[in-house]
């Protein structure tokens, strides 16, 4: 699939221009992050490779790694059944996370979770 099908493909409207990505390492299936996507991030991911996002709270478009170094080259993109959810399997470069843990789901609820 070309981005611009894929570009045209995406269900913006439903999440108010922005698409739900969940990231997972290509290598183990670990999931890494959730972040969120407007078109022109799907539109740099698709167009470098690397993976881009909006973030809400500095209100612009970045890539991962940007001042880390950790980046993500993303190996494969699928959609979820409506289209309006994305999930990018990558090949992580470093931490993912900003404290610098493999995954930003370092956080377990009860005994029985965790990574």
């Amino acid at each position: 699939m070309r981005a611009r099908e894929i570009l045209q493909r995406a269900n913006f409207e439903k999440g108010e221009g922005l698409l739900p990505a969940v990231i997972q390492d290509a290598s183990n299936d670990r999931i890494l992050m959730q972040a969120f996507m407007n078109r022109e991030a799907l539109e740099k991911t698709l167009r470098t490779g690397r993976a881009h996002y909006w973030s809400r709270t500095k209100k612009r478009i970045w890539m991962k790694g940007e001042e880390s170094g950790h980046v993500q080259l993303v190996q494969h993109i699928a959609f979820d059944c409506d289209y309006d959810a994305i999930l990018l399997r990558v090949q992580q470069t470093g931490a993912c996370c900003h404290t610098g843990k493999e995954t930003c789901f370092h956080n377990p609820v009860n005994s029985d979770s965790g990574p």
